[in-house]
């Protein structure tokens, strides 16, 4: 099958799922949304900036990869993302232009856009009116609870992505609902899978032995982002310390960040808190196993990767309490839900957990089976390969 993704070539969750097809033997090729130089045997790769997204290029001037359209510059990332909403959108005929062209010079078999803003509009837009080529979007954990509705701009096209789309891939149940709000005909196939593919269960695993108590470790995975409440999680840090002082915080691709950094000295969490640089998938893995608790104060999500990668090391997750989650977490079960905009609910979770290791340990069962049941790799990718014959035959 010949296939064109139009995705961030620089998104671990892209590339894990598009590793698939390539290592497959697929003829895969790509359009990326930002510079860069993926490590994966592409068939060939072609720059289609859009939406601003040349603000973030990793190495301009670098990449030997053909430019189709775009713009540029960098900013903070909540003024950045809200800036793109309101320009994005004008962005987006320009580029199509000239995505339309690659996709007529190279006349896949199948077209699939990883994620709505903004690579599902822009195929969307390039593909509009083009039959017998067909269009699978991508819908990753916020695309309808906080960019659709954000701009008028973006709430159209995100109504004609759906409605040009012949088949979606929906991270979570409740995005497969939400789908029809926005447009997608209920007639219309979906897939319900993990956004990145799945979990490896070689790379994310359990440890052999829990360290004791006094010597926890708990771990954020969730960097920063313009949904992930770490105020919450930093003014929580400072509560658990106040009864459990012996407790470690480590905090990937968190490193340099000036708010961490603010908040860290604001509340003296220099002792037990550690801020560390975005890590490969397989150094993940390792954090994952030194922790027992993993905390995600989030207040938009589908299914995070990192919830899954957690639970599949055996990490207690606690994480905000939204509709997506519960379809992973049940409450007091195998995880704890809490207001993610709640300091002192999130330290009482904290709290709860590390004084319940009967409850750690039970939850750890159940979603060790549930990552092996629902997420494994291989078997979700079978199952999006299948979902792609569906949708070209």
């Amino acid at each position: 099958m010949k296939i064109l993704f139009i995705a961030d070539g620089r998104s671990p969750i892209a590339l894990n799922w598009m590793a698939y097809f390539v290592n497959s033997g697929h003829e895969v090729h790509l359009a990326t949304t930002f510079a860069c130089e993926p490590d994966l045997k592409f068939v060939s790769v072609h720059l289609a900036p859009v939406a601003l997204s040349e603000l973030k290029m990793a190495h301009p001037g670098k990449s030997s990869q053909k430019r189709i359209g775009g713009t540029g510059g960098r900013v903070r990332a909540g003024l950045r993302m809200s800036f793109r909403h309101w320009i994005g959108p004008f962005t987006l005929p320009s580029a199509a232009k000239q995505l339309k062209d690659l996709i007529d010079r190279l006349n896949p078999d199948l077209v699939h856009a990883m994620r709505i803003p903004y690579e599902g509009m822009l195929a969307a837009q390039a593909m509009h009116g083009k039959t017998g080529i067909p269009l699978v979007i991508s819908v990753w954990g916020n695309d309808f609870t906080l960019h659709a509705p954000s701009t008028p701009w973006m709430s159209m096209y995100t109504r004609r992505a759906l409605q040009r789309a012949d088949g979606l891939h929906v991270d979570c149940q409740r995005d497969q609902h939400l789908a029809a709000t926005w447009g997608y005909a209920k007639t219309k196939p979906v897939v319900v899978l993990p956004g990145n593919g799945g979990i490896r269960l070689d790379e994310f695993y359990p440890p052999g032995t829990r360290a004791d108590l006094e010597e926890n470790t708990i771990i954020n995975p969730r960097g920063f982002r313009a949904y992930i409440r770490n105020d919450t999680f930093f003014q929580a840090v400072r509560r658990v310390l106040d009864e459990c002082p012996r407790v470690k915080f480590i905090c990937p691709a968190m490193a340099g960040e000036p708010e961490a950094l603010d908040w860290i000295e604001k509340l003296d969490l220099s002792k037990s808190v550690e801020l560390l640089p975005k890590v490969s998938r397989k150094k993940m893995g390792d954090l994952y196993r030194q922790a027992i608790i993993t905390v995600s104060p989030s207040i938009h999500d589908g299914t995070p990767n990192s919830l899954l990668e957690g639970m599949a090391c055996g990490c207690f997750p606690i994480a905000g309490d939204l509709e997506s989650l519960r379809e992973w977490i049940t409450p007091e079960i195998n995880g704890l839900l809490i207001d993610p905009t709640d300091p002192s609910a999130l330290a009482r979770a904290i709290l709860s957990a590390l004084d319940r290791p009967e409850l750690r340990q039970r939850a750890e069962d159940i979603n060790r089976r549930l990552i092996t049941e629902r997420a494994e790799y291989f078997q979700v990718m079978k199952k999006a390969e299948q979902f792609y014959a569906q949708i070209v035959h």
